[in-house]
Formats: structure tokens, sequence, C-alpha cells
């Protein structure tokens, strides 16, 4: 069957999900929030044998959960501040992906340049604590390095005054393709996961929570879902979600942004990511190899209104690059900036004025006086447990069965036993069946009009920047390059959802203002 035959495909898969949402039904468990919180619970639940929901008003991963630093990591800097059993944690927690989703997660070394005599003894302690703590789950052993060695590994490093180095190892991940699969692993499970559908409100009976109710963004049509607990995981919106159950509920969250610069290879080529261990903010910099460019970031600053598209603020974008001209021989510019993305944090308490960096990365679990479960904070390298812990607290609330996590060693939706390094896993099989498998969407993308295709029948796709931002990634790393292909993927995208011509005219003047906010002016 030809393309064309097949027309408006992904737009019948689209109305078979809300054909689902408006059964007359109690779910045991519906989540709010489609990042890696509401899709971690969403599995974990639907792992233990729960009828589940999830829900978010925008695409999965719109938020911070697309817009992190790309790393799986015990956490260097919390090592620092002696948050040992975090660090712990978080390493065992490192350890489970690179096993249940190879594919997505890889190891990855970083070096940490010394410029001063003390830089090697004291990073060699507190990287071979680093390798206590991961114990048996570590991915090998850090190693003190000589000046040619850290040359021969970070060969635009700047010379001058370079003691040598430590080179120790995380790994690195795909965040909204993580994202993604968790979404699909939801489905595996027979849950339910529909992006773009609004909650708009919580149903209350008896002063208990014991429903939502929905709006799909699209058309507009309304849903009342019953569950028999709602789990809130709406990332840094989470107060407001809190608000619905109770209107004089209090701020649990202390936001922050972190901004991100994409710039080219040549800036740090190579398969080793360079560490910066003291900035002038009082955390550390990564400058990381991604997706083919480099990836330089992050910045904390507090934020009090919540953008869902955040931008820089004013310093920030100078701010890294200044830190970053500190190391390299040859130090990126403002013209120099491919992609810049900027993801805001969930930071739990000690109010809008306290210093971001000082706040935990640790997560909470709360459950209201209606029976609400919200759960905030956290990364995404302990989004399982957040999970784990969201629904052992969501089972009395819910009167349902008490039955333990199961996710500890699930392997994720299309998780290989070997990876290649293909985001797809297993399901490349089915990209490579779609028509277009060899046809390459715009020049310095990898993008084909299978995968297009594929991200509208089996990716939950609806729109351009759903497949440009998230399933594949050219608006993070190349936003010049996103606009290119704009046009090609609105077209293919028309087609696949039943869409009018002046439907992808519209799609791709979107994309456009979209893309602007993603580049760096002079």
């Amino acid at each position: 069957m030809t393309a064309s035959a097949k027309s408006g495909l992904a737009e019948r898969a689209r109305q078979a999900l809300l054909v689902r949402l408006s059964e007359p039904r109690v779910w045991d468990v519906v989540v709010i929030g489609g990042g890696a919180t509401g899709l971690g619970c969403a599995v974990d639940a639907a792992a233990r044998g729960y009828s589940v929901l999830v829900v978010d008003a925008e695409d999965f991963a719109k938020g911070t959960s697309s817009r992190a630093t790309k790393l799986i990591h015990g956490g260097v800097r919390y090592l620092a501040q002696g948050n040992l059993p975090l660090v712990r944690e978080a390493l065992a927690e490192r350890a489970r992906l690179l096993e249940n989703a190879p594919h997505l997660v890889h190891p990855l070394r970083f070096v940490v340049p010394a410029y001063r005599l003390h830089d090697k003894p004291m990073l060699a302690a507190g990287l071979g604590l680093y390798d206590l703590l991961a114990g048996r789950r570590g991915i090998a052993r850090s190693k003190v390095l000589n000046v040619d060695d850290t040359l021969a590994a970070l060969v635009t490093v700047k010379r001058d005054g370079l003691r040598g180095g430590i080179a120790y190892w995380d790994a690195q991940f795909d965040d909204a393709r993580l994202a993604l699969t968790l979404a699909r692993t939801v489905g595996d499970f027979g849950g339910l996961a529909v992006n773009y559908c609004a909650a708009t409100g919580l149903a209350i009976e008896g002063g208990k929570v014991c429903g939502v109710d929905l709006r799909d963004v699209e058309s507009g049509q309304a849903y009342r879902v019953g569950a028999r607990v709602v789990i809130n995981a709406s990332g840094v919106w989470a107060d407001s979600v809190r608000r619905l159950a109770r209107a004089d509920a209090h701020d649990m969250l202390s936001p922050s942004q972190g901004v991100h610069l994409v710039v080219d290879r040549a800036f740090l080529p190579g398969e080793d990511a360079l560490l910066v261990p003291h900035t002038d903010d009082g955390r550390v910099l990564f400058m990381i190899p991604w997706q083919g460019k480099v990836l330089l970031g992050t910045t904390d600053s507090p934020r009090s209104d919540l953008p869902l598209e955040p931008r820089p603020l004013p310093g920030e974008i100078d701010f890294i690059l200044e830190t970053a001209a500190r190391y390299l021989e040859r130090p990126p510019s403002r013209a120099d900036v491919r992609a810049v993305f900027v993801g805001l944090r969930p930071l739990i308490g000690g109010g809008r004025d306290s210093p971001t960096r000082q706040l935990s990365r640790e997560h909470l679990v709360d459950v209201s006086a209606e029976g609400l479960v919200s759960v905030t904070g956290g990364k995404w390298t302990t989004y399982r447990v957040m999970a784990e812990d969201a629904i052992d607290a969501a089972q009395p609330v819910g009167g349902l069965p008490q039955r333990s996590s199961a996710t500890a060693r699930l392997r994720l939706h299309g998780a290989p036993e070997k990876s290649d390094g293909d985001v797809y896993g297993l399901d490349r099989k089915d990209v490579l069946r779609l028509p277009g498998a060899d046809n390459i969407l715009a020049e310095g993308l990898t993008l084909t009009e299978a995968e297009v295709r594929y991200a509208a029948r089996a990716e939950f796709a609806r729109t351009v920047e759903d497949v440009l931002a998230r399933r594949h990634r050219a608006l993070f790393f190349d936003a010049e390059a996103a606009v290119r292909a704009a046009p090609a993927v609105a077209a293919i995208l028309a087609e696949e959802l039943g869409r009018a011509p002046d439907w992808a005219a519209a799609e791709v003047d979107r994309f456009r203002a979209l893309a602007a906010q993603y580049q760096v002016g002079p």
C-alpha cells in the first residue's frame, strides 16, 4: 500500500486513544504530567498491574524533561557537598538505566583538567570515593592522567599551566527519547498515554479527589475520568495542580533555570567530555560531545515565572562562553552557537529568594488532605526511584492492592540485548518498513521521511516541533538545520494526519518563529 493510500493513518491512531479516554470507567491511577516523573509513575503503576492513564497538556517531555544536560550521573557536585546517600542512590540508578535502556543510555568518560598543584590529589580522592560508592555497579575506575594523556583526550584544552587531569566515568542519554520510550512502555502494559490533553480540574467528592477533568487541546472536547488515585507529576507546574485541590495550597517549589549552548564539535573533538569543577557561581560546567556537536552548560538562576519556552536571562549565555574560554585554546563566541535551550528545574522549598544551587535535588512525595499525591523535585537519573516512592504512597490512598515495584529490572520498550547506538532499538525494523527510509530530509541531519511517518504513527507526534525538537533533536543542536527541514516534515505530517495544505504552511511558520528563540544573536 502506498503512503498516499494510508493518508490520515496517524490521525486514526490518535482518535483511537481518545475513544479509550471516553470509556465509562474508573482508572486505578491517573497521572497528570508527561515528563520524566509522570511517565515513570505511569510505567511503575502499569508494571504493578494497575490500570493507568497519563496525560500532558503539551507534548510528552515538552518542558524540563527534554532540556536536561543529557547526563545520567551520580552527581560529582553532590559528592563535593557531602550528600553521599543521594550520590549512592543515583549511581545505583545509573547502573539500572544502562541495563534497562541500552539503546538510549551509554557510558561517557569525563576528563577534569588540573591547573593547580593540589588539584590532582584532591580530585583523585573525591573521584576515588565516587568509584567506591558505585561499587560493583561502576562503569570503570577513575584514573590520574599526566599532561600528555590529558592533551590526547582533550586536544583543544588550554595548555598553559596544565598539570594533567583526572578521568572518570558517568553516562549520557537522550532525554526526550527516553521519555517517549517510557510512554511506549506504558502502552506495552495496556496503559493509556495521551499528549495534548490538559487537566483542567479535579473531581472531588466527600472531600477526596476521585477524578480529573480533561480537555483535548486540539478539538476542545471535554472529558471527566474517574480515578481511585490521582498523581500530580507536573514538574515546575506542580503547585498550580495542587491548587486545583486546595486553592490556598502553599508553594512547595522554588524553580530555577539552566541554559545550555551547542557549538560545533571542532571546539572539543574526540569522545571525552570536559568537566570544569568550579565555576564563579559555585557550580560545575560540562562540555559534552552530543549529536555530533558539543553541549555546554549549565547555569542555575532563580525564576519566579514559569514560561513554557523559557529564554536565557541577561548574562547567562556570556557566563557559559566566558567560563568555557578559560579552558579552551579556541573559545567559542556567540556567533558559534548553533542552538540555545533552557530548562526549568522543580527544586524543592527554600523560598523564592534562596540561592537555587543550595536547594535540594532530592524528591518529595506529598499526600494532601484531599488525597492528591504530588511528587516533585528530583532529576532524570532518579526518575525510577521517584516513581516507585510515589506509587507506594498512592496505593493506600486509592485503596489499591499492595504490590511491590517491578521496574528495577524492567527493560524498557525497544531495548535490545546489545545496543549499536540506534535510539530506536528494536523498533528500527518497523521504521525501515515505512516509505522513505532512505530519504534524508535536510542537509546536516539524519532525519528521514520514514522516521517522520513513524513519529506520527507510533510516537504521538502531532506537530513539526514534536518531530524536530523531541523525536529528532535537530532544534536543540542546530536550529538553522531544523528550519531547513521544517517544510518537508510539515508536508509528511499533513499526509499522516489528514491535514490540508494550509495546515502545513501554518506549521512551518509556527516552527520558524519558535526556532528563532533557539538561536543566539550577536
